[in-house]
């Protein structure tokens, strides 16, 4: 059975939250509760919800936690090194291999770091909530050269071992998939760029 997802734009930037929901029990996760609480808890209405998981410990991802968390009273997951950076407090850690079971259905965490210590990207079935960890034409934002090659070598080890069909569903703006980065990925991984790179790169 697959996982459905509903993407919710929220805040000023905007960032994507999504409900994630089994079709079969009509349960649902909170994934990056990031603002506009009152919306989120909105689209959950009366179903239940299972827990929250969180992407990665930026202020944008999780701006609206704890008026969500005192809602619906749910254990939160995020990657221990987030927790402890961005001081969010959680129930259980997301790292890498983590399944969590939501009604009759399974998310699998994949730890990538590089964007920050403790991204993670969420697999629901031939989709992937992937956070900040990659857009349609780049990695996300890094603030140091080491931070990018990290990212790099993180996505190589996770999202470019996945099928092109793959849909990747990122924390800001539209959904990509594998095979429309691919090759511009495989090409930026092989030309020669300038060592003090890093910020908001893109492929080309």
């Amino acid at each position: 059975m697959l996982l459905e997802s509903q993407r919710l734009q929220v805040g000023p930037w905007p960032m994507n939250c999504y409900l994630v929901r089994c079709p079969a029990t009509a349960e649902v996760a909170v994934v990056d509760p990031g603002a506009d609480a009152e919306t989120i808890l909105a689209a959950i209405g009366s179903a239940r919800v299972r827990c929250i998981l969180i992407t990665h410990g930026h202020p944008d991802h999780v701006g609206a936690l704890e008026a969500v968390r005192q809602a619906v009273a749910v254990p939160v997951g995020i990657h221990p090194a987030d927790a402890e950076t961005w001081g969010v407090q959680a129930d259980f850690p997301l790292l890498d291999g983590t399944r969590v079971e939501i009604g009759n259905c399974t998310v699998t965490v994949f730890h990538v770091p590089g964007h920050t210590p403790g991204s993670v990207c969420l697999r629901l079935n031939g989709r992937v909530l992937v956070g900040d960890t990659i857009f349609a034409g780049g990695p996300g934002h890094t603030d140091s050269p080491e931070e990018l090659i990290l990212s790099l070598k993180s996505l190589s080890r996770t999202v470019f071992t996945w099928g092109d069909e793959t849909e990747l569903c990122p924390g800001h703006g539209d959904s990509t998939t594998v095979g429309a980065e691919r090759s511009a990925f495989e090409r930026f991984l092989a030309e020669a760029r300038p060592s003090d790179l890093c910020g908001d790169v893109t492929w080309r």
